[in-house]
């Protein structure tokens, strides 16, 4: 394996176990108190979603743009969760494909 292949490799592992670390406020480490979320840009966002087609595919559930205009404000928190964790689970596994198709062409390269 040569350096460069072994720099790109222990990148990708640094990545894969580096924790990201706690913020920290003005009071010695405590961080204030932040206002909840704002439920027009996650109604926002949500509405992209529908206007894509993914909004099954990503929440679970088929809405039009003016049920998602009448959600209550519980229910646009409940649908942006599952949203994040989608999108979430996509790009954990998208990095796990990149890491084994690294690995996969370093041993390549390696037995040639």
């Amino acid at each position: 394996m040569s350096a460069e292949e072994e720099a790109v490799l222990g990148e990708v592992m640094n990545l894969l176990q580096t924790e990201p670390e706690p913020p920290s406020g003005p009071a010695g480490g405590i961080v204030p108190t932040t206002p909840g979320p704002d439920v027009p840009a996650l109604r926002e966002q949500l509405a992209v979603l529908v206007l894509t087609g993914k909004a099954k595919e990503a929440i679970g559930v088929q809405l039009t743009h003016e049920q998602v205009r009448r959600l209550r404000d519980k229910d646009v928190k409940k649908y942006t969760k599952r949203y994040e964790t989608y999108v979430g689970s996509k790009s954990t596994e998208s990095l796990i494909n990149s890491f084994i198709f690294l690995v996969t062409k370093a041993v390549r390269m390696r037995l040639t």
